[in-house]
């Protein structure tokens, strides 16, 4: 299997997808219950645990915080799935429970489920950047930009703001507010779901504060969410971020080659890839959301086709940290200084 994928290949390459992926897109019931136990029975019990740990010392409570951001991030791939009614067969029964999740991922359901449906929709299409992705310039564009926004960008791509501060500010205050929303929002939910989430978050947090101590309701959640938000958001850079990823103009852009040459497979070591819900299969999601995420190995197993994709390790992937802008010349992620090198080369 490649460990970096070439130029864009014709679409044509992986035709019939479409009748391959059908067989493995029929929603389990059995598979998906397990899957809510499992996933919330784990968080549960970390939550307990860490309570437990305070007065041995602080950081045990530290460590045990890991895990259950695990399970965090778990019940978020759960949500994840139920926003493409790809988690059990009945929409209303994908609705509630994810619905349910988000109160505890702290991400509002249909709020979120709305821009992540735009991500796919035209994800690497460089016209319609903006929604759901994370900002990428162009080294044309970074170039011709002003000063105060080059700066801007830098800080915004710099490994500690975004891999740092932003993940836990995006999920404790930016998720609070119904960003990018209209009017249409409030007939489609996707707003009021913003503050019923809210609502309910701090019903727990002033419940479970009365309970045990808000200093203590902190102590727990804040390094779980913080831990849980940040595996999320480099979960879901490295699986676009690459160097030969694919980003393509709007009349050239093809939704076959941005699923499989625009994401990556993200091979990880057997726990982390339960934990994170098979979602390092993520060419296969973006080419058909409606497979489950318990269904996904099974398809990327048993077809050849799916397997001539770019694949990244834990180790491979740290190398996507320092690229920064698309080199529409090169067709690839490129660094600030081999951005510069680019266009001094094309003066």
């Amino acid at each position: 299997m490649n460990t970096q994928s070439e130029s864009p290949a014709p679409s044509a390459e992986y035709a019939g997808w479409q009748k391959v992926v059908a067989k493995y897109s029929q929603p389990s019931t059995k598979k998906a219950t397990w899957q809510l136990v499992n996933s919330f029975a784990g968080l549960f019990v970390g939550w307990y645990l860490m309570y437990l740990s305070l007065p041995i010392g602080y950081w045990l409570t530290l460590l045990l915080a890991i895990p259950t951001a695990g399970f965090v991030v778990r019940i978020f791939i759960i949500q994840h799935d139920c926003g493409h009614n790809s988690f059990l067969r009945l929409s209303q029964a994908n609705n509630i429970i994810g619905t349910v999740c988000g109160m505890f991922t702290m991400v509002p359901y249909k709020h979120w489920r709305k821009s992540h449906a735009i991500h796919h929709a035209h994800h690497a299409e460089l016209e319609e950047r903006g929604i759901g992705d994370v900002w990428t310039l162009t080294v044309e564009e970074y170039m011709q930009a002003p000063r105060w926004k080059r700066a801007i960008y830098r800080i915004f791509r710099n490994p500690f703001f975004l891999f740092g501060l932003a993940p836990t500010i995006s999920f404790v205050v930016l998720e609070r507010l119904p960003l990018n929303a209209n009017k249409e929002d409030w007939r489609g939910g996707e707003k009021a779901s913003v503050w019923w989430t809210n609502a309910v978050i701090l019903s727990m947090i002033v419940g479970a504060g009365f309970w045990i101590g808000f200093g203590t309701v902190i102590a727990i959640q804040l390094p779980v969410i913080a831990i849980a938000s940040t595996a999320g958001v480099w979960m879901f850079y490295v699986q676009h971020q690459f160097e030969h990823t694919y980003w393509e103009h709007t009349e050239e852009w093809d939704y076959t080659l941005a699923a499989m040459h625009g994401s990556s497979y993200y091979h990880l070591p057997p726990i982390l890839q339960w934990f994170t819900g098979n979602i390092g299969f993520h060419h296969i999601h973006h080419l058909s959301p409606r497979i489950p995420n318990y269904n996904l190995q099974r398809c990327h197993d048993e077809n050849p086709m799916f397997q001539r994709v770019t694949r990244l390790t834990l180790l491979s992937s740290l190398k996507s940290i320092d690229l920064t802008l698309w080199d529409e010349e090169k067709r690839r992620l490129v660094t600030f200084h081999e951005g510069k090198l680019s266009k001094m080369a094309t003066a």
